[in-house]
């Protein structure tokens, strides 16, 4: 039975999905190496889709009286929506649709490595960083068209208000730049790295409860891997919560002050 592997081919044990598991079998056939090359962005849109049905149904089936399904989501929505609002001000509702599908699509991401067979596109580093990516391209756009192309440049200054300020533009203007990349950029690192270690531990201990039992030639091991799956929920939602509210805020940091 393989339950577990190694993560990319290396040393880190990761558990099996279903595209390393036909990998494994069918490595000869284009498709399935196609898949396997390319599981995150597989996972990922698996993923999404999945969202927009749910989206779809709860938003076609909408009642006076919301059913379990309509009921969950418009609470998860106003949940958002209220920390749009608490971040940002009054201007918060405006952002909430990013910021709402930013936390649930982390979220769901970071869970569906729980899900057998499945794994977490955002144990990668490349789907993290193409969500930093996706974050810094947003605050930038939100400082040019809420501040004018006038305003960004004076923000990106340093906003200096007299002449020791502008002596020091040509040292703050690089700061500023950098600052504006880094800031999503470690949020990426941060969640890439909570997520990748989960899903290794998890690995680890699935492995460990298979060799436990190999003496006998069981087909399954013992489920040592159950406390950290559980402590992976928790986690996985502190971590989705914290790149989502971390975002947030540095949309927050990039309106007129007035607008707070």
């Amino acid at each position: 039975m393989e339950a577990a592997n190694s993560a990319h081919g290396g040393g880190a044990p990761e558990v099996a999905n279903i595209i390393t598991l036909l990998n494994s079998y069918f490595h000869e056939s284009s498709i399935v190496s196609f898949l396997h090359h390319w599981e995150n962005p597989v996972f990922s849109v698996i993923i999404i889709t999945g969202l927009v049905i749910v989206a779809r149904m709860a938003a076609r089936k909408r009642a006076l009286i919301p059913g379990k399904l309509q009921n969950f989501v418009e609470f998860a929505l106003e949940s958002l929506d209220n920390l749009s609002n608490e971040v940002i001000g009054h201007h918060g509702r405006h952002y909430a649709p990013f910021i709402g599908t930013l936390f649930i699509y982390i979220l769901v991401m970071n869970l569906s490595g729980l899900i057998p067979f499945f794994k977490s596109p955002s144990s990668s580093l490349n789907t993290t960083i193409g969500l930093a990516v996706i974050v810094f391209i947003y605050v930038q756009y939100t400082g040019l068209r809420r501040l004018g192309p006038g305003g960004y440049i004076f923000h990106l200054l340093g906003q200096p208000r007299d002449v020791m300020g502008w002596v020091f533009v040509p040292l703050m203007l690089p700061l500023h730049v950098i600052e504006e990349f880094i800031k999503p950029m470690s949020l990426s690192l941060r969640l890439f790295g909570n997520v990748f270690g989960e899903d290794v531990l998890i690995g680890a201990f699935v492995t460990m409860g298979i060799l436990a039992l190999s003496f006998v030639g069981s087909p399954i091991g013992i489920p040592l891997q159950i406390p950290f799956m559980l402590l992976a929920i928790i986690t996985g939602t502190i971590q989705a919560l914290v790149f989502t509210l971390l975002s947030t805020v540095y949309i927050s940091l990039m309106l007129p002050h007035e607008e707070h």
